[in-house]
């Protein structure tokens, strides 16, 4: 008896366990696919793409994927968003929030942009959470928003101290592209969108600024770089980097529930600074070291409960 009770339990054990293996494998994928979309943009803009080009690469494939799902949704409500919401969360976590951030990486190392901007969307989404949402922030997540604004301020002491001006620029850049996805995921939460939905309607939406592309910067210059490089931006960025990495991280939500895959986001800028070494040789510098690790420890905290 006492057998047949230990088999039943190692077997429901392993039944529950299958699910939360297959969560995590799903959001270390999401977080490793999100870092790459990162190196890809730095690296792009190295060989010769503009931040409008690389715009056309994240989200031209994906919004032409998307849309027989929008279509079949209903176009006419956008899936239900409408459109005056879904513009508003276009601009604040879609194209123009990427814009900006890829302008970002033309005066910052990458270390930079990978570490301040999803600080600064974690310190603005307790901010609106508390200010807009009326949530209760706890003492930790005080706590780890003070660390990590001591992180900012090591990464900062390297624009101000060994780039200059246009190292602080680039980096207030990422203070606000962080700030705007704050927005966003406020706006969702407020307007109880799913993340899944916002992400269709934002691809295909994007597709609009196609016609304005073609007409205005041409195709001339991207044809120009050659097959190899606008394949490798098309799998970074309208591959890996959008609904790849969103449709991972939404098993991942689904398999160990909302607290548990938040810590994955959380992940990528370490993976970035990995990726960026091994597939840029861009090393992280010492200060970058130690603000991503004072980040780090803030995202921790921030992330508890209590």
């Amino acid at each position: 008896m006492d057998q047949r009770t230990s088999g039943a339990d190692a077997l429901i054990h392993k039944n529950d366990s299958a699910p939360a293996l297959l969560g995590v494998v799903c959001g270390l994928s999401a977080a490793l696919f999100w870092a790459l979309g990162f190196a890809g943009t730095r690296h792009g803009l190295k060989v010769g793409f503009t931040p409008v080009d690389l715009l056309v690469h994240r989200y031209v494939w994906s919004g032409i994927a998307f849309l027989p799902l929008v279509l079949r949704a209903g176009i006419s409500d956008l899936c239900g968003i409408g459109w005056s919401r879904g513009l508003v969360l276009m601009v604040l976590g879609g194209p123009v929030m990427s814009l900006i951030s890829y302008t970002g990486f033309l005066f910052v190392p990458l270390g930079h942009g990978s570490v301040i901007q999803p600080s600064c969307a974690t310190l603005g989404g307790l901010l609106l959470a508390a200010i807009v949402l009326k949530e209760r922030i706890s003492a930790s997540r005080l706590i780890g928003a003070l660390v990590i604004v001591g992180g900012l301020g090591v990464i900062g002491a390297e624009s101000i101290g060994h780039i200059g001006a246009e190292g602080v620029q680039g980096d207030l850049i990422f203070v606000l592209t962080g700030l705007m996805f704050a927005g966003f995921g406020a706006a969702l939460r407020h307007w109880r969108v799913s993340a899944v939905s916002a992400a269709l309607v934002i691809n295909v939406l994007s597709l609009l600024l196609l016609p304005l592309y073609i007409a205005i910067v041409g195709l001339a210059h991207v044809a120009a770089i050659g097959v190899w490089e606008n394949a490798i931006q098309a799998l970074a960025q309208g591959v890996l980097a959008g609904p790849a990495a969103l449709y991972l991280f939404a098993v991942s939500v689904q398999r160990l529930g909302v607290a548990r895959a938040a810590v994955f986001p959380a992940c990528v800028p370490a993976l970035t600074l990995l990726t960026g070494w091994v597939l840029l040789g861009e090393a992280p510098t010492l200060l970058q070291t130690a603000g991503l690790v004072t980040v780090l420890c803030g995202f921790y905290l921030a992330q508890r409960q209590r």
